[in-house]
């Protein structure tokens, strides 16, 4: 984990910790990657209630309760399954924000219209989800290591625009 996804991890534990809000994750090319960078702050525990790896097509029906119908239709590697892992790990872990990832890491995986570093990740809470779309092609790790700064960062951006604010005390 690189500094700046400490400072952003920081960032949000300190948004989530203040307000008394939860978060989880599912992740399917990230592997866990995300919720390692939230937990890698002390005190985490405070918000951060748990995450699903979610690899498996399998696993994203029977636990995230992602569509069939939406995984044929439009594969796992798209937005539309990412906006139902954010609510399925919502319910499943029962939190105030769940952040989702699934792509195509590399180097193989691809599919025709889906290249190799094709990446949706998603955050949100389960009435209001935001999504971006990578498109990389720097080999597994650093398109890992990427979608997994870009994931932290985005759910940052989305607690500051929702203004989910730290509450200074006056001296």
């Amino acid at each position: 984990m690189n500094l700046e996804d400490k400072i952003t991890s920081r960032e949000i534990g300190d948004l989530l910790y203040a307000s008394g809000l939860s978060v989880g994750t599912a992740e399917s090319c990230t592997g866990g990657r995300i919720a390692e960078g939230i937990i890698a702050i002390p005190g985490a525990s405070n918000y951060f209630k748990g995450g699903i790896i979610a690899y498996s097509d399998e696993v994203k029906e029977n636990i995230l309760h992602v569509n069939t119908e939406t995984l044929k239709e439009h594969t796992a590697f798209s937005e539309e399954v990412a906006k139902e892992m954010v609510s399925g790990a919502i319910n499943a872990l029962k939190v105030s924000y769940a952040i989702a990832s699934t792509g195509v890491a590399g180097p193989g995986g691809a599919l025709p219209g889906i290249p190799v570093g094709t990446i949706w990740i998603a955050c949100g809470t389960k009435d209001d989800i935001v999504t971006e779309k990578l498109s990389l092609d720097y080999g597994r790790d650093i398109n890992l290591a990427i979608a997994t700064g870009k994931a932290l960062h985005l759910f940052l951006t989305y607690l500051k625009e929702r203004n989910i604010t730290v509450e200074v005390a006056e001296e």
